[in-house]
């Protein structure tokens, strides 16, 4: 069966959206619709899979999932030539979860990592959502039969997950399949990562070691996408540094995590590579790079933080634009829902 080549993606609407997400996702999602045919998803249902504490309850889920829509728009995402929606709209998310953790088996999300960090020592009192969390995100991605993935380092195994549940189903009902159209037996493609860019990993402000977030105490770690200029300005001359100049190659950054981290940002957000961005600035004092990382960051994050700001302030616009690409993204899901109930036996109106 051919497929055609679509990419899926979604972001939790968990709050404060920061460079992180920005360098590590979403401007990689503004590039990729330029050369893709792009499916973007606010994965509500997703968040909801850990504790009322960390996702805030249902009036902070709905002003967050308006906040990452207004994020995706105001970065560049174009919701008119692209779908742009929240996921719980789509009934045929649940859905094809359901026959995927038929399919799925206990061993597979036995090894999944993710899991056993966020549920911590206390493993028995995380949600069955948070367990199950890495088989609903095949069903994300397969319900539009996407072709590409862009995904981080953390994601990698559960896109892993999601073209072993692929490979199976095809496998166990490859004669169904067969029977209703496609003689090659595949219903669903194995979806392959998209790792793009020099900053996928953002790492904290205020220790290079670890990765940028929102959970952090402090929020001097993060910039995040609703700073003011004032705010960013303040937050990178903090940024934790060390006493020694920047290196002239690449390889001098090895062992200097923070230095590593700032200098990744710089050339991800200009646009060039580490290599070029020291040899602009290798030799010279982190205060003289700062004031250029500040400029930086100022030209190009200022104007989304405003626009971020324009469109929260219009909730019925948001919404607007989540209704009609949920439309748009049902009429691919049904087609795919219809045909999957058809191969796996269930009866169902014609």
């Amino acid at each position: 069966m051919p497929f055609v080549e679509r990419v899926f993606s979604g972001v939790q609407p968990t709050g404060n959206l920061h460079l992180g997400n920005y360098l590590g996702a979403i401007v990689n999602f503004v590039k990729m619709q330029e050369t893709h045919n792009c499916i973007y998803c606010v994965v509500d249902m997703h968040a909801i899979t850990q504790g009322l504490d960390v996702w805030g309850g249902p009036a902070e889920l709905a002003r967050n999932t308006r906040e990452v829509t207004a994020a995706f728009i105001a970065s560049g995402i174009d919701p008119n030539k692209h779908i742009v929606f929240n996921q719980s709209q789509v009934s045929g998310h649940a859905e094809l979860a359901w026959i995927f953790n038929c399919v799925a088996r206990m061993g597979w999300l036995n090894r999944m990592t993710q899991f056993k960090e966020k549920a911590g020592k206390d493993r028995e009192n995380a949600s069955v959502g948070l367990y199950d969390y890495p088989v609903l995100m095949a069903a994300d991605i397969l319900l539009y039969r996407a072709t590409h993935v862009p995904v981080g380092e953390d994601q990698k195994q559960h896109l892993e997950l999601s073209r072993d549940i692929a490979q199976k189903f095809n496998n166990d009902f490859g004669d169904s399949i067969r029977s209703h159209g496609a003689n090659d037996g595949l219903f669903f493609p194995l979806p392959e990562p998209l790792i793009t860019g020099p900053a996928t990993r953002v790492m904290s402000l205020r220790d290079g070691t670890k990765k940028m977030s929102k959970s952090d105490a402090s929020d001097n770690s993060r910039i995040n996408l609703t700073d003011d200029a004032d705010t960013i300005a303040q937050k990178v001359r903090k940024a934790k540094t060390d006493p020694e100049p920047l290196p002239t190659e690449e390889k001098g950054l090895e062992a200097r995590p923070e230095a590593d981290n700032l200098v990744g940002i710089f050339a991800a957000l200009s646009g060039r590579s580490k290599a070029e961005v020291l040899r602009d600035f290798g030799g010279g004092q982190f205060s003289s790079f700062k004031n250029a990382l500040v400029e930086l960051c100022v030209t190009k994050l200022s104007p989304i933080a405003g626009e971020m700001k324009r469109l929260v302030a219009d909730p019925g616009h948001i919404d607007g634009i989540l209704n009609d690409g949920a439309d748009r993204a049902r009429t691919i899901a049904d087609e795919t829902m219809k045909l999957s109930k058809d191969i796996v036996g269930f009866i169902r109106p014609r």
